[in-house]
């Protein structure tokens, strides 16, 4: 039930002082009921305005003043709003408690995760990927739902969150909400940095992720084998959008590019290497670190085909990208027209260049971390699964030198 506030001021006229001027009180009722406490201030009685509430006049002394009391009942009223949010019982005594800091104010966890959202987006493009703010705003989603699902109430006090809310979160991303363990952990991983800011601006007494643990599964990630790659490579279509779309699937298959980064490649991410081959420098856009890529024979070709058709692509940007649901929704026909029994989606061409095109050929996996534009080889072994034809020529190479021992 919302309750009816209101504040006025007034002066004590039995406590005058020797010079004329009387003590102002503050007096907060609430639903009747009232609560009064001295601001601290004095001012001559002939000055003061019953009716107003304050001090007469234009003077710097009367701004001054009046704007003292504009700021208490601004106060008062934002203490009435906060004391609601939380859903505690607002009555003139408690307002005045918090006014004094007596009684904590509790900060709300959708108020501290929309603040740090706010914050996120006005970093996009500096200390952000747009990536990163959609999975936190998505991770504030689930919990607000969540709130409303298992408590009744639109949001709840920071420190009422514990061990058993966060248990009961991730088995509601689990069941209601049906997500894979590895998406429930990302989003468990997003709210837990909510929960480390509340700690760190001391809302929170303790960290209730102490004792909460929790690992990804490791996955393993569905990539083209080399027969595959190669009837995709070879496969020419009569329609001109699943040339196109295959053209752009199979440069990234051999430079490693995600969607976001094969998107914004522009003429000025091709630089000549050292030797005078030509590479892809660029940033990524999801963690902004650098991918250094040589440009092999095929993605060469498309580039050079896709130049020549300036009529078709008459922008700064080296190849016609669609967006990233049309992209997946073609690849996924292109799949099927070529006898691939695999679930295709664009990443999957990422996964590709990490273990067809490089790992199984030999290539280091320090190299292919760098080419990848990882910050961390444990990432790059995430994605590139050695598969056992390399693991055979490997061992091939072992025992031919091996041979030597036998001989003797």
């Amino acid at each position: 039930m919302q309750s009816s506030l209101s504040i006025i001021f007034y002066p004590r006229g039995n406590d005058v002082d020797k010079h004329g001027n009387a003590p102002i009180y503050a007096r907060i009722t609430v639903n009747g009921k009232r609560s009064e406490f001295s601001i601290r201030r004095k001012v001559a009685l002939d000055k003061w305005s019953s009716e107003g509430g304050k001090i007469r006049g234009n003077s710097v002394e009367a701004r001054e003043f009046n704007r003292y009391l504009t700021e208490i009942q601004s106060k008062v009223y934002r203490i009435q709003q906060e004391l609601s949010q939380n859903g505690d019982l607002v009555t003139a005594i408690k307002i005045k408690n918090c006014y004094f800091g007596k009684e904590k104010v509790h900060k709300m966890l959708l108020e501290i995760f929309q603040e740090h959202n706010d914050r996120v987006e006005k970093l996009v493009g500096r200390d952000f990927a747009p990536g990163t703010l959609e999975r936190y705003k998505t991770a504030k989603k689930h919990i607000a739902n969540y709130i409303l699902q298992e408590y009744k109430i639109k949001d709840i006090p920071v420190k009422e969150v514990d061990h058993q809310f966060i248990s009961g979160f991730e088995y509601y991303l689990k069941t209601t909400r049906n997500c894979a363990h590895n998406s429930a952990i990302k989003y468990i991983t997003n709210f837990k940095k909510i929960i480390r800011i509340a700690h760190a601006n001391v809302w929170i007494d303790k960290d209730p992720f102490l004792h909460w643990k929790a690992k990804l599964k490791i996955v393993d990630r569905e990539f083209l084998t080399e027969k595959e790659l190669q009837i995709l490579v070879e496969k020419e279509f009569e329609i001109d959008r699943l040339n196109q779309v295959k053209d752009i699937f199979v440069f990234c298959c051999f430079t490693g590019l995600a969607y976001a980064d094969v998107k914004k490649l522009a003429n000025n991410n091709l630089v000549l290497g050292v030797t005078g081959e030509r590479w892809i420098k660029i940033n990524r856009s999801k963690t902004d670190t650098r991918s250094n890529i040589p440009i092999l024979s095929i993605p060469e070709a498309i580039i050079e085909k896709y130049k020549a058709k300036s009529d078709y692509l008459d922008t700064e940007y080296i190849l016609p990208v669609l967006s990233n649901q049309k992209m997946n929704a073609y690849i996924k026909e292109i799949a099927d027209l070529c006898g691939i029994q695999k679930n295709l989606t664009f990443h999957l061409a990422r996964h590709t260049f990490a273990t067809t095109v490089t790992l199984t050929n030999g290539v280091p996996m320090e190299s292919v971390s760098k080419m990848l534009g990882h910050k961390s080889i444990k990432t790059t072994q995430h994605y590139a699964k050695i598969i056992d034809k390399k693991v055979s020529d490997d061992m091939k190479s072992l025992k031919d030198k091996l041979l030597k021992y036998s001989n003797q």
